[in-house]
């Protein structure tokens, strides 16, 4: 499967935290970031990711594409609902394209533990 992850700011040590502790199942597939969130993910967790642009410059609009192109299945995004953040609309439109073609997205680390479950059910299959 093709993974993408993004994190507010304030959520990356959250992911960074999650992913380790699931590595063999992420090990296991194409995965795609953002600019920061990408380079923690390889220097701290030492998973191969394919690094898009940061967030704010452009790198939720750059998955989002991928979403509409068919060529992403699930997108982590560990999302801030605390803190303004300068590129919501950016934000927004993720969602709304996630939503449009049916891309399981999970917002928060409840709802990625019950997709990272499920994909590790199915890899027992």
């Amino acid at each position: 499967m093709k993974i993408a992850f993004i994190a507010h700011d304030k959520k990356k040590d959250d992911l960074i935290e999650f992913v380790k502790r699931y590595k063999y199942v992420f090990e296991e597939h194409e995965l795609y970031a953002t600019g920061t969130t990408g380079r923690l993910l390889t220097e701290l967790v030492g998973l191969k990711v394919h690094r898009f642009l940061s967030g704010p410059l452009g790198g939720d609009q750059q998955i989002g594409a991928k979403v509409a192109e068919g060529q992403m299945d699930f997108v982590i995004f560990l999302r801030d609902p605390l803190t303004a953040q300068p590129h919501e609309p950016d934000v927004t439109a993720l969602l709304r394209i996630c939503d449009v073609h049916c891309v399981p997205l999970a917002t928060n680390i409840g709802s990625a533990e019950v997709f990272v479950q499920a994909l590790i059910n199915h890899n027992k299959k």
